[in-house]
């Protein structure tokens, strides 16, 4: 009879974000996540398989819990500059909270992957397709509606939406002042005064 497992899988991917997050897939010695994760070696290999099986694990885990919840607030009925408002203001609240941001960063640690790395790259591939798709579709509301100018480029805006929500995760790597993540926020969002 198999042994049950004496932790939570979806607790120690969250650990795992925050060890990835705060050293970086490079700087995480398997010493330094074991004692981050609070599990044995063996149940790392057993539930996981290697370290970067995990690092890929805990991203795919944090990159399809943070987009389906983007999703989620862009299906909302509410006007969709405020729900891109609202988008942004959760990120740089999550990054300006210091346990949340060690989280987030994992997202640094993949994207230095990516090019290296086809199966993280393919995984930003999907989300990008997904997350570009429900920028544009909401913007295409939007416009219906009359919140935004007509014959504008959308295409080119939910892309640059895309891009700008994953860019605040460098901001915080370089930036501990939490009015910065604030400024260049609002600056992304005045885009949409220009269309």
């Amino acid at each position: 009879m198999a042994r049950s497992k004496e932790f939570d899988t979806t607790e120690v991917l969250h650990k795992a974000m925050k060890v990835f997050g705060y050293y970086g897939y490079e700087g995480t010695s398997l010493q330094t996540l074991l004692d981050g994760l609070g599990i044995a070696r063996q149940s790392l290999y057993d539930t996981y398989g290697t370290k970067r099986e995990l690092f890929i694990k805990a991203v795919q885990h944090y990159v399809d819990e943070k987009s389906s919840a983007v999703v989620a607030y862009l299906e909302r009925a509410e006007p969709v500059r405020k729900v891109i408002a609202e988008i942004f203001q959760t990120i740089v609240s999550a990054l300006q909270d210091e346990e949340r941001r060690e989280e987030c960063l994992i997202l640094y640690s993949a994207i230095d992957q990516a090019p290296h790395d086809p199966e993280i790259a393919a995984l930003f591939e999907r989300d990008r397709m997904l997350l570009e798709k429900a920028f544009y579709e909401a913007l295409v509301r939007a416009q219906s509606r009359g919140e935004i100018n007509q014959n504008q480029d959308l295409n080119a805006l939910a892309r640059y939406l895309y891009h700008a929500r994953y860019g605040l995760t460098q901001v915080a790597k370089l930036s501990c002042d939490p009015k910065v993540l604030e400024d260049v926020s609002a600056v992304v969002l005045s885009t949409l005064d220009h269309y």
